[in-house]
């Protein structure tokens, strides 16, 4: 089964699709693991990559889609594999249309976790973790135990990721209305999209998705 996981930065794509690996063995293709694996492999799309990337440009979506061919074809993604991170754009999903259906395999489902962009911003801009262990907190929905000492080793001293502000978060959600939103038609139409409440408790969003992938066994 071939899926994309769609939905904001914060969403949570990532934790649904670990449980996927583990409970489906799909494959988990991020396009920012397989852009580092490209360049630390040697390979010819891995050196054009590296040489892009190092101009400080952007990886164009011909070369993205040759690195996410080469990858599908893996032995490790017979079963299928979960896409996080590509497609961004409309342009970049044709694209993917085209390598599918030349590889002879489709797109089973495009699952948008829809979420509300104030929870969102809460969410991502609440966060911090223990400069120490790296365990993770949020002001609101996990606070530390002791205001000011961390729950496992005890210390003291705590961090935020820079892009873990408000402004930021804002920022990146603004992208994805205006780039990335648009997929949602484009899927429809195509009659792939299908769509869980992303607000809700991690456990119920893996139940949803696991509702929509059952009744996709029996189309």
């Amino acid at each position: 089964m071939n899926l994309i996981l769609l939905g904001p930065p914060g969403a949570g794509k990532g934790t649904q699709a670990q449980r996927l690996e583990e409970s489906r063995r799909l494959v988990q293709l991020s396009t920012g693991d397989m852009l580092r694996a490209a360049v630390a492999s040697g390979s010819e799309i891995g050196r054009l990559a590296k040489s892009i990337i190092e101009a400080g440009k952007l990886v164009p979506d011909d070369v993205m889609v040759e690195m996410i061919e080469q990858r599908i074809d893996a032995p490790d993604c017979a079963d299928g594999f979960i896409l996080d991170g590509f497609p961004r754009t409309v342009a970049q999903a044709e694209a993917l249309d085209e390598l599918l259906r030349l590889k002879g395999k489709r797109l089973h489902a495009v699952v948008e976790m829809a979420v509300d962009d104030g929870v969102l911003v809460e969410r991502i801009s609440g966060r911090f973790s223990c400069a120490a262990c790296g365990a993770g907190y949020h002001r609101r929905f996990r606070p530390t135990a002791v205001e000011g000492v961390c729950d496992r080793c005890g210390a003291t001293e705590f961090r935020q990721r820079p892009d873990d502000n408000e402004e930021t978060v804002r920022t990146r959600l603004a992208a994805y209305h205006a780039q990335t939103e648009p997929l949602l038609p484009y899927y429809r139409g195509r009659g792939v999209l299908r769509t869980v409440d992303g607000m809700a408790a991690i456990d119920d969003v893996t139940a949803q998705i696991g509702t929509v992938l059952a009744a996709l066994a029996t189309d």
